[in-house]
Parts: C-alpha cells; structure tokens; sequence
C-alpha cells in the first residue's frame, strides 16, 4: 500500500507557512509574557514519566493458568510552543518479570491462557503541530481517542497503548464545535510487530490508508450531538494480511449524550447512538450491519447508576467490526468480544459506581450476553474494580473479572489483575 504521509508533510508545512505568513500581526499587549526562544522553546519544556507495574492472573477453561508480572515504563518530553509550533516524543518499554503467558504474537508458549503485553522497546510517540488561533494540525506518531473510544481508541489498559502515524487536523473556531479530521498511514498495534511472519505471528500492525471524520456540537439543550464517519483501509504482510483486510470497513454514525438535573445533586444521565457500517475497499467480505446503543442513568454526588442495551450487528455472516476500539472497556473487561460473534452480540447491562471513605474508588457492572441473530443467550459477566490515589503521582487498582456460559466456543474464565501507576 503506497503512504500518503510525505504528501501529508508537506500539506502541513506549505499550509502553516501561509496562514501563519497572512495572519495579521496582533497588537502588542504589555501585559503579555515574553515571547519564547527557540533555544526556551527546545530546552524548558515538560519531561512526562508514566511507570506501571501489573500483575494479571486469568484463568481460563481449556488452558494452563496464566501469571503475568509486567514493567512499563515511558519517558516523554514535550517542548514549549514557538509561534505555534510544538513537538513531543517519547519513549516506551514493557519488560515481563514473570512471563507464564501467551503474549499474542507466537514469540512464547500458546498453552497459556492470553495476556496481551509482550516484551516491548519502542518509540511510543514523536509528532510536530502546528496551530494558529483555534486549529490544530498534528503529524506523526501519536495516540488517537474518539468520544468513548468504541471505534477509535489508544487501548490504554494494555501495557503497550495502540498508536498511530497519522495526520490529525482538529478545529474549535466556532463555539462549542470541534471539527476533527484523521489520515491514518499506520496503526501500531498493542503486540508491537512490524514484522509478524518473521516472528510467527499473525499480529503484524497494520498499514493504513484510512480516513477518520468527526464532529461534535454541545450547544444544543439535549446534549452533545456527535456524527462521525470511520473509512478503514487496512492491510498488512504475511500471516496478518487477510484479517487487516476484514477489518476495512466503513461507518457512518450519530450519537447524543447528555444529562438532566432532577433535584438538587441529582440528575439523569443518557447516550443514544447508532450506526451503520459495511466491506469497504480491498475487503473480501460483502455486508451491510447496525451498531445500536440505548443507556439511561441517574447520578447523586458521588454515586451513580445505569443501565443499557448494546447492539452488534450481523449479516451474511460478519459481525459489527470495531477494529480500532479500545475493545476492554466494552463488552466486559474479561474480553471474550474482542472480535464479535459472527451472529452478532447484545449486551443488556447494568453498571453501579461510588467513593468510599478513605477515597477509594468502587465500580461494578454485570453483563448478559446473547446473540444479535436469533434467541441464544451466550453467557453473563460480572466485573468488579476498587481504586485508589495516594497524591496526584501514585495510583492503585485491584480489578477483577468472572465470565462464564454454557455455549460451545465460549470458555469460562476468570481474571484478576493488581496494579501500580506512578505519573509525573
């Protein structure tokens, strides 16, 4: 696949230059700070440490137990803005300490039950942006989150995010509207394998030729209206072409979330959202399908309740594709829907969250599962997670989560994870 991101390069470049060059001059402001240097602009900007250490255990039926005791650590420096240039990159390693896994990409046993984090030293992000008044023009490596991250999203809880090569222009110049505008040239993936079939995997990342619209309006009395369009054109060499072509897809979508006061620190609380989504260029598959979601809520100070209804759509065969979600915050963080049923999947849910004393956080939610087409009922889920911030740099989680089903393809399992986040 031929990268349009040098022609994006010098798109960026040859636009900066001229607006930036016919821009007015604003009026001086003695009251404004200094203008910064190149040299300030290069050497004080913001040095950005994120270290995680996870323990996760999962047992799964039909595998040996898994025991995962990973590392991350990433080091970033962002550099101060100069006439409205700004730059950043960082630096990224996952070391396991104890590996009795399979990380995914075929580098170690497949006894094991998956825990997707294998042993990773990469550049995580590097991009340059330009921005004059209120648009923004990003080009690189760099992490990409959509509204809730169900068709696009960086896989934060993974060890290693999901990044992108891409060129991202985002514009806020009329009142509580942002424009938001992607090419994707590259999706780095959470296994980190450029070269999949050298390495027996058939995880490679994708190369991309995809284009990603998005804009949202919060002035209207509902909510925030939000409409989307998602072009994927993937592929990838090896083993992992045939399942990158699968996954080029195209989706048109609208959504409208929101809230309404009830009484004093009360309030109700909705998301509507629906799509629709078909094959797409090089795609060998042949279908048209339906993404629904219908969530209701209520919240009090530092409680919260809903309750929703998910839909995943299927025809001729192919499931709902979500290709670039950040897939364990949906469908239950056991992750038995990462790819959906080809009949398709329901998810009837309830979620519960609130502050105990001491701080700690407390969310719980419980899902049924079934199939889009016809009455099965897959299985159920609960999923149960404590938190807790010690200061604004060290953070705890104990997570767990319990899938079980009586359907054949659908194997019990359970997980388990203790973490650490230290952010500077």
């Amino acid at each position: 696949m031929k990268s349009h991101l040098p022609l994006c390069l010098a798109a960026t470049f040859v636009l900066a230059a001229s607006v930036h060059g016919q821009a007015p001059a604003p009026a001086a402001d003695p009251a404004a700070p200094a203008p910064v240097s190149v040299q300030d602009a290069l050497t004080k900007g913001t040095v950005s440490v994120n270290a995680r250490l996870r323990y996760e255990f999962v047992d799964q039926e039909g595998l040996a137990d898994a025991d995962a005791l990973t590392a991350r650590l990433r080091l970033g420096y962002t550099t101060k803005l100069y006439n409205g240039f700004q730059a950043m990159i960082e630096g990224e390693a996952v070391t396991p300490i104890i590996n009795d896994y399979f990380d995914g990409t075929g580098t170690n046993s497949s006894g094991y039950a998956t825990v997707a984090d294998p042993e990773v030293y990469n550049l995580n992000q590097a991009w340059v942006s330009y921005t004059v008044e209120k648009t923004k023009g990003t080009l690189g490596r760099q992490k990409l989150i959509f509204d809730n991250a169900r068709f696009i999203g960086d896989v934060g809880w993974r060890q290693n995010d999901q990044t992108f090569d891409a060129f991202v222009v985002q514009d806020k110049t009329f009142a509580k509207a942002v424009l938001t505008y992607a090419y994707l040239d590259r999706v780095n993936r959470v296994f980190d394998n450029e070269t999949g079939p050298a390495a027996g995997s058939s995880q490679p990342d994708w190369e991309s030729n995809s284009h990603l619209l998005n804009a949202s309006y919060a002035g209207l009395p509902i909510g925030t209206l939000t409409g989307y369009a998602y072009l994927l054109d993937l592929d990838a060499r090896g083993l992992g072409k045939a399942a990158a072509l699968s996954n080029s897809t195209q989706t048109y979508g609208l959504s409208v979330t929101g809230a309404a006061p009830i009484a004093r620190d009360l309030k109700a609380t909705y998301r509507l959202e629906y799509a629709r989504q078909s094959d797409y260029d090089d795609s060998a598959l042949s279908y048209e399908t339906d993404y629904y979601l219908a969530e209701l809520g209520a919240s009090y100070e530092a409680h919260s309740f809903a309750v929703g209804h998910e839909v995943l759509g299927s025809d001729n065969g192919v499931g709902f594709k979500t290709p670039l979600a950040t897939l364990h915050a949906h469908n239950g963080w056991a992750d038995v829907f990462l790819i959906t049923p080809t009949a398709g999947l329901t998810d009837t849910y309830l979620k519960a969250g609130t502050t105990l004393p001491g701080k700690v956080g407390l969310s719980a939610l419980y899902h049924f599962f079934g199939t889009d087409e016809g009455p099965s009922q897959i299985g159920q889920e609960l999923d149960i997670m404590a938190t807790y911030k010690l200061n604004k740099q060290l953070g705890f989680t104990a997570k767990a989560a319990k899938f079980w089903s009586d359907e054949i393809g659908f194997a019990d399992r359970t997980k388990f994870w203790l973490q650490a986040d230290y952010v500077f």
